[in-house]
């Protein structure tokens, strides 16, 4: 069995406008909710092997406040640049690439990329993730490059209290 936590990046700000995307940060109310989550999430005993994030800054500070939280770290983040403006085929390919040995992952994405991806593992329409949203996919295979459309099933999904 292998478990997949699709994790919307927590709420971003717009303060600057002049700012590119990929370099937007957290808003307040972002961190706020990203604590909020994390803490629930570890909560539920969730222990990914793998954290795997966009490089967009809004995403790893999400991936960092949860690695804090949960009790993972930040060193096992690692950043793969196709989540920032990728589709559901690169994530596939993300996917059917990791170890093996590992059992559990964390991936850190974007709408629509992160909620198709999740709709396509359960081959349900799941909707749009709020940020900071998180949907527990467990797939009942033993290689990761089994991880196909329809495949996963829906164990959960967290999403800030307020949104509830």
């Amino acid at each position: 069995m292998k478990t997949i936590y699709l994790v919307r990046h927590a709420n971003a700000g717009w303060s600057n406008a002049n700012l590119p995307d990929v370099e937007r940060t957290l808003s307040g109310q972002g961190r706020l909710e990203a604590g909020e989550v994390a803490a629930r999430l570890a909560e539920k005993g969730a222990r990914p092997e793998i954290i795997i994030s966009s490089p967009a800054v809004r995403t790893l500070e999400t991936a960092e406040i949860f690695g804090e939280v949960i009790g993972f770290g930040t060193d096992l983040v690692t950043e793969e640049p196709e989540i920032y403006s990728g589709d559901v085929a690169m994530m596939v390919g993300i996917v059917a690439k990791l170890p093996q040995e590992c059992e559990s992952i964390m991936l850190f994405g974007h709408n629509p990329t992160i909620s198709m991806y999740g709709s396509w593992l359960s081959g349900k329409t799941l909707g749009q993730m709020d940020t900071c949203g998180v949907l527990r996919l467990d797939l009942p295979v033993k290689h990761w490059s089994d991880a196909k459309q329809g495949r996963a099933s829906t164990a959960w999904y967290l999403c800030p209290k307020r949104r509830q």
